[in-house]
């Protein structure tokens, strides 16, 4: 008999071949011409790179603390990515933007819409809070967001925060943040249309509009994309068949300033995602999936020193396979009150949440709930800044638990910082781990300590960084003998152990008119009981690459590179290391138009990232973009 799991489970609890994939596509997506990146949340920053590179000290970023903070105040180890760099990435998907950033490997079982994980650290793709527009993305099925149905085509602003944030956002943030941001409307009208083509049968077409009058601001786009894709699989007893995707896409924002100091906003994303796969010979199986993520919020600022943020969130996660049934849905709705206090270098932070979660997996129906207090204690002055977080979450299942974290950051000379930070954080079961024929009642919440130093420096369009932590996971779960619970197949349990050590390289260089970037991380994801590497994590992982503007183009190159990585937990399948070679350019072919190209893997390398299954080889695609400045 074969054990029946949600198809991402078999993800977290590595129980089939996962697919690595870093930038399938080369899709350079439709033009240099991006707007600037909005704001994020209420006070975001701008950026303005050309290609993914640390922010510089005087930007703001949300997600270290929930709270506006310049990056020369902040002790977390923060990447922002803004629209330009998206456009110009070449990317299928969100994952694939994301394989570009320091810390972060990513795996996929097939081509862009099958299932996929993202490794923060080299932790499970569930230990990763995933936010939309504050919208909290997750599924109690499998644990952790659906990345492959989270459309780039949507998205203006990514923060990726590394290191455990549970002290701030509560269970799951247990390997860091990933916070996305849809475009905020500015002052005039801003249209654009894009289409573009690769091979594999790419098609991909976009539209929206953006603007700003008056006290009202909103952004409305859509997007949508298809592709016949390849053959996923290498193996003769799977349909030889290509596996193509199909992905409409659409978001909105708008905004109302009532007066200079309340401001309500509505925001919505969703997807509508059609993928091809192969369990078996002779089957043209599909992966259909469906989410939304829907904020309403209502910020107010009563006094120079005292603001409140009211938000209710509501997201829905529905993923179903054809023709071989099988449906499961998670819906979470999320409720913040969030205060915050400035009084000179000090900043007090205190937020009442709630977070509702229920999954309908037949014959599964089961809802839980989590109420959190999260206090939070900021100082900033001179070369010396403090942050203090402390958090209790009490969940409706399996009662309390209490996270916390103190990080300390020096300047200790111009454009030099040190920093050095510990924290708690933690991962409550899902209702799958514990309801479904599989799980276990009496589960415990997934536990971490985290440690980490920092040391960084700035200066113009340069930046140096390198940071060192340890991040030792108890109670893991994972799919194991059976025992307690009803299947004699095997059951969930809390019997594992793991950590993971490491030191992030990352840095930016303007070398004359070229601009350097790079980024390495040596890394040691292993499990404590067996001393084995986890599978699909390389102990050496970067990236390097350089760009300039050359007779009216700009252009760039990149590598990414990865070491060898195991194929199983049990460390019998070597996949070997590879590197990949990619290129861009794009300049403007006439007043309001771009072109913009990619050719992603140009030696047309043979690699191996899961057995089993297929990687694109070389790879191209064109993109014009219409947008009046």
């Amino acid at each position: 008999m074969k054990i029946r799991t949600p198809r991402a489970c078999l993800a977290a609890s590595i129980a089939k071949p996962l697919r690595l994939r870093p930038a399938l596509v080369a899709l350079a997506v439709l033009g240099a011409c991006a707007a600037q990146a909005q704001q994020a949340g209420a006070n975001g920053s701008v950026l303005l790179a050309q290609n993914l590179r640390a922010p510089s000290l005087s930007e703001t970023v949300v997600t270290a603390t929930r709270t506006p903070q310049p990056l020369s105040d902040l002790v977390a180890d923060v990447t922002v990515i803004d629209r330009q760099t998206i456009e110009t990435s070449g990317a299928t998907g969100l994952a694939d933007v994301l394989a570009r950033v320091p810390g972060i490997e990513i795996s996929r079982n097939g081509g862009p819409g099958t299932t996929t994980g993202v490794f923060l650290r080299g932790a499970e793709s569930r230990f990763t809070a995933v936010y939309i527009d504050g919208v909290r993305m997750d599924s109690q099925s499998t644990g952790g967001a659906a990345w492959e149905s989270i459309p780039l085509a949507q998205i203006d602003r990514i923060e990726v925060l590394r290191g455990p944030a549970g002290a701030v956002y509560g269970s799951d943030a247990m390997g860091g943040v990933v916070q996305i941001f849809t475009k905020r409307g500015e002052q005039g009208v801003a249209p654009y249309v894009g289409i573009g083509f690769g091979n594999h049968g790419t098609r991909k077409a976009e539209a929206g509009v953006s603007g700003a009058s008056g006290t009202i601001d909103y952004a409305f786009g859509i997007a949508r994309e298809e592709s016949k894709g390849f053959n996923a699989r290498t193996i003769a007893t799977q349909n030889p068949d290509r596996d193509g995707y199909e992905s409409t896409s659409a978001s909105a924002r708008v905004g109302l300033q009532v007066n200079a100091t309340h401001r309500l906003e509505a925001t919505l994303l969703a997807n509508d995602l059609d993928s091809g796969y192969d369990s078996g010979l002779g089957k043209d199986d599909r992966n259909q999936h469906q989410l939304h993520a829907l904020g309403l919020n209502w910020q107010a600022q009563w006094t120079p020193q005292y603001k409140t943020r009211v938000q209710i969130t509501d997201s829905r996660d529905e993923y179903q396979t054809t023709p071989a049934f099988y449906l499961t849905e998670t819906r979470l709705r999320g409720y913040l009150f969030q205060n915050e206090w400035r009084q000179g270098p000090h900043l007090v932070t205190a937020a009442l949440e709630r977070r509702e979660d229920r999954l309908d997996n037949a014959p599964i129906d089961r809802k839980r709930s989590q109420d959190a207090l999260a206090l939070g204690y900021g100082y900033t002055a001179g070369a010396h800044t403090l942050q203090a977080n402390v958090r209790h979450d009490s969940d409706s299942e399996f009662g309390g638990k209490g996270t916390g974290s103190l990080a300390y950051g020096y300047t200790f000379a111009p454009q030099w910082r040190a920093t050095a930070s510990v924290g708690t954080a933690f991962r409550a079961p899902t209702l799958y781990h514990r309801f479904s024929e599989y799980g276990t009642g009496s589960l415990n919440p997934e536990s971490s300590r985290n440690a980490e130093l920092g040391l960084r420096w700035a200066q113009a369009s340069s930046s140096f960084s390198v940071t060192a932590y340890r991040n030792r996971v108890q109670d893991l779960i994972v799919f194991g003998p059976a025992g307690r619970c009803p299947s004699t197949q095997g059951c969930y349990a809390n019997v594992a152990r793991a950590e993971y050590k490491g030191v992030t390289f990352a840095g930016s260089y303007r070398l004359g008119s070229v601009q350097l970037r790079g980024s390495l991380d040596l890394q040691n994801p292993r499990d404590l009981d067996t001393g084995k590497m986890l599978a699909r994590r390389a102990k050496r992982h970067g990236t390097l690459g350089a760009d300039t503007q050359l007779a009216g183009w700009t252009v760039g190159a990149e590598v990414q590179a990865s070491g060898r990585r195991f194929d199983t937990v049990a460390n019998t399948f070597v996949l070997g290391g590879y590197s990949l070679f990619n290129l861009y350019a794009s300049t403007r072919i006439a007043r309001d138009f771009t072109l913009t190209a990619r050719l992603d893997n140009a030696a047309d390398k043979t690699y191996e990232l899961a057995r089993t299954y297929a990687t694109p080889g070389r790879t191209v695609y064109v993109g014009v973009k219409w947008a009046p400045l």
